[in-house]
């Protein structure tokens, strides 16, 4: 998609230098994927800290039915 943005030209070089692009629109463009994929991450973070998941329980047995040695 091609658009028109007004971004200081000091902020757009030092997107070119960090992401080690050579032109303009490929560093903008890695710029605010890598922002996208930070942001995402940021709310998995977030939605595992809030018990968002239902993961088993590390500590409960995984094997429903217990050795025949155990049964009396």
């Amino acid at each position: 998609m091609r658009i028109s943005v007004e971004i200081d030209d000091d902020l757009v070089a030092e997107a070119v230098v960090l992401t080690g692009e050579k032109n303009k629109s490929p560093a903008i463009a890695k710029a605010v994927q890598q922002y996208v994929r930070r942001a995402r991450a940021k709310e998995f973070g977030r939605l595992i800290r809030e018990g968002a998941f239902d993961y088993p329980d590390p500590t409960a047995s995984l094997d429903p039915v217990p050795p025949l040695d155990t049964i009396d």
